[in-house]
């Protein structure tokens, strides 16, 4: 049997592959995961780290991350290499998944821009899509301060009042929202400085646990979704070919 490979490029500890990996492990792909900082470098995450080459996978997974992506000083250190990888990927013709801060990563790393956004969102927010087949509208989880400037090339798919929600070029898929959440993901994140960020922004941390936990099922079933879709068309270069 065929061995196929994702490599899942995990930034810390708490931003894991969630739903998102789940799928690709139904779909029977093998995860490779590569954690860029340590729990233990969490609060100084400028780190050193030497990424895979991506040619030597079928597919490439970008999590999400607490930090932003232009703010070299933090984690320069990682995300120009990272951006490199990211384009490297696309010259193989190697599909790229990103995920929120990995999403804005496809963005910087295609023409685009990121900057603070004007509204962060943080919770459950709408996003209306063009493409419901490929990234359905509705609810989905949001924990973001910056936004993306889509890249000049690429065509947009989802977005709601605060920001862009994602994108295709080529055979990748940008999303800036969170597919692969879950009530026990969110735990983690609130359990490492969530809590306080919530409350920072007006959230009711309890409210925000119980609306995840009611949606845990059918987001789940989304994500999935997502997957199918990405692995489907994008990967196979089907939407680069119906985008020209």
């Amino acid at each position: 049997m065929l061995r196929v490979r994702v490599l899942v490029i995990q930034h810390d500890h708490i931003c894991l592959p969630g739903s998102v990996g789940e799928r690709f492990a139904e779909r029977g792909y093998e995860l490779a995961v590569h954690q860029v900082v340590e729990a233990d470098r969490f609060d100084t995450p400028n780190v050193d780290t030497d990424f895979p080459d991506p040619a030597a996978f079928d597919a490439v997974v970008a999590m999400g991350a607490p930090w932003s992506a232009y703010d070299h000083d933090a984690v320069g250190s990682w995300v120009l290499p990272e951006l490199d990888l990211l384009r490297r990927a696309d010259a193989e013709s190697v599909p790229v998944l990103g995920i929120c801060f990995g999403g804005q990563l496809l963005a910087l790393a295609h023409g685009g821009s990121v900057d603070r956004s004007a509204t962060p969102e943080l919770g459950w927010a709408e996003i209306d899509s063009d493409d419901d087949a490929l990234i359905p509208s509705g609810p989905w989880f949001q924990w973001h301060y910056d936004r993306w400037q889509t890249p000049a090339k690429a065509r947009e798919v989802a977005r709601n009042d605060s920001s862009p929600q994602a994108f295709v070029l080529g055979r990748n898929l940008a999303v800036q929202f969170h597919p692969e959440m879950t009530s026990e993901i969110l735990a983690g994140w609130f359990a490492a400085g969530g809590t306080k960020d919530a409350a920072a922004f007006g959230l009711d941390a309890e409210d925000v646990r119980r609306q995840t936990r009611e949606r845990d099922v059918a987001n789940r079933q989304r994500a999935h979704r997502l997957v199918d879709a990405f692995l489907d068309r994008v990967a196979t270069g089907d939407e680069a070919d119906a985008g020209r």
